[in-house]
């Protein structure tokens, strides 16, 4: 009886030790998800309709930009400053939608990136519970080292859990 009970207690911290590691590429599995193609598609799309509206104004600002030099030496003061003027409010706003553009841009990507990212953790998430996993490190967060003799890759177990390939 002793024995038993010695070897129970010897063996006890053991399985404490017996824990589960993962590690997972979130980086793959968003780039495999039709979701994530769809957004970078709209984000595209809307990052060059910016960029042709911005192209319009400046090529209007150049235009009315030429015209005011070829003209500036016989314009009467008053006008040769108030077309400075607008050609200053012209440049301004350039900028000032440029700027908004920026912002809008990476607003767009970044609520269409959360749903994903939501919908990739939801998934480690499952699959860590279901093989029971204590942890489960992402690779693309740049860890610097995770040993494969130790850790199981579940990126595809992941992958099946979202219905991808």
């Amino acid at each position: 009886m002793k024995k038993l009970f010695l070897a129970l207690m010897m063996f006890a911290p053991l399985a404490s030790f017996a824990q589960k590691f993962g590690h997972v590429n979130s980086q793959e599995i968003i780039q495999a998800m039709p979701e994530y193609n769809k957004a970078k598609t709209e984000v595209d799309a809307l990052q060059k309709q910016y960029e042709d509206d911005l192209k319009s104004m400046q090529d209007e600002l150049t235009r009315k930009s030429q015209a005011y030099d070829s003209t500036r030496t016989t314009l009467p003061e008053n006008i040769r400053q108030r077309r400075e003027m607008e050609l200053q409010e012209m440049y301004q706003k350039i900028q000032q939608s440029y700027q908004d553009n920026q912002q809008a841009l990476a607003k767009a990507s970044q609520e269409k990136m959360q749903v994903i990212t939501t919908k990739v953790v939801d998934a480690i998430k499952q699959v860590g519970q279901a093989g029971g996993y204590v942890y489960i490190m992402d690779v693309a967060g740049g860890i610097p080292y995770i040993s494969t003799t130790l850790s199981t890759d579940v990126t595809a177990d992941v992958k099946a859990k979202l219905g991808l390939k």
